[in-house]
């Protein structure tokens, strides 16, 4: 069976040429599940906030999580099955919660995908190549727990509690965008990384704008204290450079809210070790 062509060619809703990522986000979700709980299935009714989230982060918001529940299963890969032993009883969002409704892959799916331990991350990577550009793929993988091309899960949960701790909002910049009353542009940043033994912790994590992010793990800013420090290995000489970077030397980091912890001084310490380029700046 080839099931990279299965699920990149599922029936999808379309508007004036453009498709609706509906059934490609459920595929995501839970090919990300199987990963982390193998072939147990996913109950409508526990899954329906995750999944509209990720209706409004990455299609538009108030679409409806029931209709790629059901839908999906005209597509030969996915199966709904009630308290009763019934199938989906429909589209909408009160028959599936009433019913206790629970879906998982269909059963030759669930076969080859426990006997082919990389076939989840084959299957989420043609997803993500077929749907979505790829700016958005690291994002969309935190949030279902997916791991494609070796790459390891990342904790939704800590992306989650850091994004909530700094109130939505880049403790260097403050910047706070939305889209539809959706972050955007807002990263959960390891300060000591993971691969080298930082835990998915409030306490080594900072929200920052993407830009900021890229710089942090760049070396380019770091943290000293309760400061924003600066490399005096950068170099940008244009007006945009100066504001949103060396502007920055010796302002103070905006700290999470009171019921959250600040990032640990033994994490601010290995960043400033092992990351951080060079000598910082002056204020």
């Amino acid at each position: 069976m080839d099931w990279v062509e299965r699920v990149t060619t599922v029936n999808q809703w379309r508007r004036g040429g453009k498709r609706a990522p509906h059934k490609p986000l459920l595929l995501l979700y839970a090919l990300g599940h199987f990963q982390n709980h193998g072939d147990a299935p996913i109950v409508y009714r526990d899954a329906e906030d995750r999944l509209r989230h990720l209706l409004d982060e990455f299609w538009r918001k108030g679409s409806s999580p029931a209709y790629p529940f059901h839908h999906l299963t005209s597509d030969g890969l996915w199966e709904v099955r009630t308290d009763d032993g019934g199938g989906s009883p429909g589209p909408n969002v009160g028959p599936l919660r009433r019913a206790n409704a629970a879906g998982r892959f269909a059963d030759d799916l669930v076969r080859d995908l426990r006997g082919d331990p990389g076939l989840a991350a084959r299957l989420g990577r043609a997803v993500l190549d077929a749907n979505f550009e790829p700016s958005l793929h690291a994002e969309l993988c935190a949030e279902v727990g997916l791991a494609v091309d070796g790459a390891r899960r990342r904790d939704r949960e800590f992306r989650r509690l850091v994004l909530i701790a700094y109130e939505y909002r880049c403790a260097f910049c403050g910047f706070d965008g939305t889209l539809d009353g959706t972050a955007v542009g807002l990263d959960a940043a390891h300060v000591q990384w993971w691969a080298f033994g930082g835990p998915d912790e409030v306490s080594n994590g900072v929200c920052l704008c993407v830009l900021h992010h890229k710089l942090f793990d760049k070396g380019v800013l770091g943290m000293a204290g309760d400061t924003i420090t600066v490399s005096t290995e950068f170099v940008g000489r244009g007006e945009a450079a100066r504001t949103q970077v060396t502007g920055l030397a010796g302002r103070p980091v905006i700290p999470p809210q009171g019921a959250f912890p600040a990032v640990a001084a033994e994490r601010v310490a290995w960043h400033g070790r092992e990351v951080f380029r060079g000598g910082p700046r002056a204020a």
